[in-house]
């Protein structure tokens, strides 16, 4: 990735915070001193402060969308406090098939780590961590449907598992259920940053990524 390619990312900037637009299938950050990843790029991301900036949350190497980093120390300590309060409000748009038989709910499952030969998945487990994902059915199409899911909690997979437990896991999530030979159809919409007391929350939005278009179109998305 050129210093271009991720400068053309970029979805907002102001003295605190970046948000990127992250790729699908690119890791946010390095686990090979070989292997590509989006954070080795924030270099070209200082803008002319001194140090380039840093991650201030997580996404899946698949998940695709709304990425923030904090551009300084103070930033990211902000951020994190931020975060970790859950008053980040963050939506992320699934496209699953078939799809629940309700429009609307919520998923309050703990979830906990299993590991089987080398691998691993989240799962469910009462004595696990608390996870809670709120969700909607935005349109449906073409024996799919379109899902707006709105995290409570941070946990690793959250959304993936949680849609699961519902019957109806991701298309492109074979981890979890879903359909193989797809990329995963699960994109970080917006976040919402409330940086300021007393005013509104910084709002961005990523669009709908190339690989999840057909399939949002079936269910009725505008395109917007």
């Amino acid at each position: 990735m050129t210093p271009d390619e991720i400068q053309a990312r970029v979805l907002h900037r102001d003295g605190l915070v970046l948000v990127l637009d992250k790729p699908a299938g690119l890791a946010v950050h390095g686990g090979s001193p070989n292997a590509d990843d989006f954070e080795r790029h924030f270099g070209a991301l200082r803008f002319g402060l001194p140090h380039a900036p840093a991650l201030a949350h997580r996404l899946d190497r698949d998940t695709s969308g709304c990425l923030v980093l904090g551009r300084h120390r103070k930033a990211l300590a902000k951020l994190g406090r931020l975060f970790a309060e859950g008053r980040v409000e963050k939506v992320y748009w699934a496209v699953v098939a078939d799809g629940p038989t309700a429009e609307e709910g919520r998923v309050d499952l703990a979830l906990t780590k299993e590991t089987r030969k080398g691998d691993w998945r989240m799962i469910a487990d009462p004595a696990g961590q608390t996870a809670v994902t709120d969700w909607r059915a935005l349109g449906r199409g073409g024996g799919l449907c379109w899902i707006e899911c709105r995290p409570r909690t941070g946990r690793t997979h959250q959304i993936r598992a949680h849609l699961a437990s519902l019957g109806c896991p991701i298309l492109g999530d074979p981890l979890y259920g879903g359909e193989a030979g797809l990329p995963l159809h699960l994109h970080a919409r917006s976040v919402a940053l409330p940086l300021k007391a007393g005013k509104p929350p910084l709002v961005v939005t990523a669009p709908a990524p190339a690989h999840i278009k057909a399939a949002l179109a079936a269910c009725g998305w505008s395109g917007e």
